[in-house]
């Protein structure tokens, strides 16, 4: 199994950035799909989430970032997707993939990307 990310980096407030995480080992359709972050000091926290295929993919957003993030996720190229737009200095964190199935006992962490917003 692996979740590996990619497209974080420094941004200027009021900028965009778009993370991408690459799955493969499993059936991605199948997993729930979440985005965390972790800044200096503080706990990891649920930044957004996209339900399976059967699910119907429904979404859900932390208050902090509602109206600013968009999560989308391609189940035939097995990627989930961060879209970051209006970024604050406060979103400044390491981002990581998440892939959940509960009912089976799985749950996948990709290694993380840096994302930091300062001018």
């Amino acid at each position: 199994v692996q979740l590996v990310e990619s497209g974080g980096g420094l941004v200027q407030p009021g900028g965009s950035l778009r993370l991408s995480c690459a799955a493969s080992g499993f059936t991605f359709s199948s997993y729930l799909m979440r985005w965390h972050r972790q800044a200096p000091g503080k706990e990891r926290e649920l930044v957004a989430s996209i339900g399976s295929i059967s699910t119907g993919g429904r979404t859900n957003y932390a208050d902090s970032v509602k109206g600013r993030f968009t999560i989308s996720r391609d189940n035939a190229k097995s990627t989930v997707y961060l879209q970051m737009n209006s970024l604050k200095p406060e979103d400044t964190a390491v981002y990581y993939c998440n892939a959940a199935r509960p009912a089976y006992y799985a749950n996948y962490w990709g290694q993380g990307t840096q994302v930091t917003v300062s001018s």
